[in-house]
Formats: structure tokens, C-alpha cells, sequence
């Protein structure tokens, strides 16, 4: 009975140990997409001191146009997890470039809504990554492909000459390639 007892009394105070810490974790920093689930006892934790230069590759459409595109959202996840982590948002230099059939992505809520019949989605996860330093850009060869006129593209998005000179030239300057 007494090892019942300890034992129940061990475990509650685990249950409110985890309590805390999950209380203590720093709230997302992206809220409209991206959520994470903090696990602070896990391996490979990222260095709260490094700088992490990623340029993330979102090639592929939303399943359903009503949706945030699934590679935005793991974009999201990236900076909600790393910050979780205690890495600061100015040590995370992400550029995030949309391109091929996941240009339509980065429209404005009017040209999104003429193209897909629903409001754009991704359009609060992109002024969120935007405020948080990430650059969110399309690529304009894509764009013109696409026949859609630069100045549809959200005014959170950059124009970059192609997504193929911009991923090149990020490798070179040292930032690893996460294709989405």
C-alpha cells in the first residue's frame, strides 16, 4: 500500500513538474499556422547562440484552396520551433520562396479569390512571417508563367528574379536548402 502511495504521489508530482514547464514554454511566435508541440527533454535541442540561415523550397498547391498550404505551415512550424527552443527570431535568417504550383500561394485576397473562388488563406501566415523577419518571396518567372501581374502578389511578398538565382545564391551565402 505504502508503494501505492509513493508511487501516486511520484507521479503527480511529475504530471506537475510537466505542468510547469509547459506553462514556461514561450508562446508561439507565429499563431495563425505552425503549431508545435515543446518537448525541452528532447535530443538534438537547437543552440540558443547559432544563427540558422534556411531557405525553404514551396513547390507544391494546397490540396484545398480554403487551406493553409502545408509548406507555409511547416515554415511556420520552423520559426515556432527553434524560438520554442529559445533561439531569438534575429538569429533565424529564413527566406521562404514559393514558385512552380505553389505560386498562387502568395496572391492578394482579391486575385487569390478571382483565381480560386475562396478568400487566400495563407495571406495571415505570411504578414506574420513577414513581422517576424522571415523572408516570404515568389518567383517572378513563376509569376509571369502563371500570367499573374507582379502587383497581385501580397504586399508582405517579395518579387524575386527566379526561385532558381535566389536558392543557388542563398546556398552559396551559406544557407541550407529545406524543400517543401
Amino acid at each position: 500500500m505504502f508503494r501505492k502511495v509513493l508511487s501516486l504521489s511520484f507521479a503527480l508530482s511529475l504530471g506537475g513538474a510537466a505542468a510547469a514547464m509547459a506553462a514556461d514554454a514561450p508562446a508561439p511566435v507565429i499563431t495563425a499556422a505552425g503549431a508545435i508541440h515543446p518537448l525541452p527533454q528532447a535530443a538534438y535541442q537547437p543552440d540558443a547562440k547559432a544563427t540558422y540561415k534556411v531557405v525553404f523550397a514551396l513547390t507544391k498547391p494546397s490540396d484545398k484552396p480554403g487551406e493553409v498550404n502545408p509548406a507555409l505551415e511547416r515554415v511556420a512550424r520552423a520559426v515556432n520551433l527553434y524560438t520554442s527552443a529559445g533561439v531569438p527570431l534575429s538569429h533565424l535568417k529564413f527566406v521562404a520562396i514559393a514558385y512552380g504550383p505553389a505560386t498562387g500561394l502568395v496572391l492578394d485576397d482579391e486575385h487569390y479569390r478571382a483565381q480560386f473562388g475562396v478568400a487566400n488563406p495563407n495571406l495571415p501566415v505570411i504578414a506574420q512571417l513577414h513581422k517576424a523577419g522571415v523572408d516570404v518571396a515568389v518567383c517572378g518567372q513563376a509569376m509571369a508563367e502563371h500570367k499573374y501581374d507582379n502587383s497581385w502578389a501580397s504586399k508582405d511578398v517579395t518579387l524575386a528574379l527566379s526561385a532558381l538565382t535566389t536558392i543557388s545564391d542563398l546556398e552559396r551565402q551559406g544557407y541550407a536548402l529545406m524543400p517543401l
